[in-house]
């Protein structure tokens, strides 16, 4: 009997097993005002810190500073940041042996990322994900973003 080579196995599609089924992870980049600037597809039973480095690589040496969720809070991501010159605004976990500080006041404007998750979640799409492949996936998530940032382009 001879059988059809697969095409995508889970792991390259984007798809984890986790305790609500077969689920995907979206990890964006954005600027200060809420824009989505990148994203990246982990599985759904994967760690933020898979998702971390390509979405830092992309505009590493153009940020100030990097707001980010107790999810990122780990000693490789904040030795990447620093080493790039770049402030880590990351709330230590409360597992931490000795915590680290962040400014409470830079960590405010994060609500912008929660901001435009929300936006982008609109899309029932986006949030149910109905896509089988990653590149389709992707590829609406970037239309629904280019919707996100037409309001900026055609400012007066």
């Amino acid at each position: 009997m001879c059988r059809r080579a697969k095409k995508g196995d889970q792991e390259h599609e984007g798809l984890g097993r986790s305790r609500g089924g077969f689920t995907t992870k979206l990890h964006a980049r954005c600027d200060g005002h809420g824009r989505p600037l990148g994203f990246v597809l982990t599985p759904g039973q994967a760690h933020d810190v898979q998702g971390f480095g390509p979405l830092f690589r992309m505009l590493a040496d153009r940020i100030e500073a990097l707001l980010a969720d107790k999810g990122y809070d780990a000693d490789a991501i904040r030795a990447e940041i620093d080493a790039a010159g770049v402030e880590a605004v990351i709330p230590a976990k409360s597992n931490r042996r000795i915590p680290i500080p962040h400014d409470r006041e830079k960590y405010r404007w994060r609500n912008h990322v929660e901001r435009m998750f929300s936006k982008l979640k609109n899309w029932r799409r986006i949030a149910t994900r109905y896509d089988k492949t990653r590149e389709s996936y992707l590829g609406f998530v970037a239309l629904a973003s280019i919707k996100l940032w037409i309001p900026f382009v055609h400012e007066a």
